[in-house]
């Protein structure tokens, strides 16, 4: 997803969808681990995915607790 599309999600999304791409990082990390992994590249997308969520929650927090 695009940092776009994440802003418009609400904190409690950001959160859900943040455990979900965990989970998926860590189904990742046993496919690679069983030789079953084909799409390495995918890795990287879900590292940068965390990035801008925990980035976006964190600034959305931030709003929140200004106000």
């Amino acid at each position: 997803m695009k940092a776009i599309e994440f802003r418009d999600l609400s904190v409690d999304q950001l959160d859900d969808q943040l455990v979900k791409l965990k989970k998926e990082q860590f189904n990742l990390r046993f496919q690679q681990a069983t030789g079953q992994l084909e799409n390495t590249a995918r890795f990287r997308q879900i590292r940068r995915d965390i990035a801008r969520i925990k980035t976006i929650a964190k600034e959305k927090r931030a709003v929140e607790a200004s106000n």
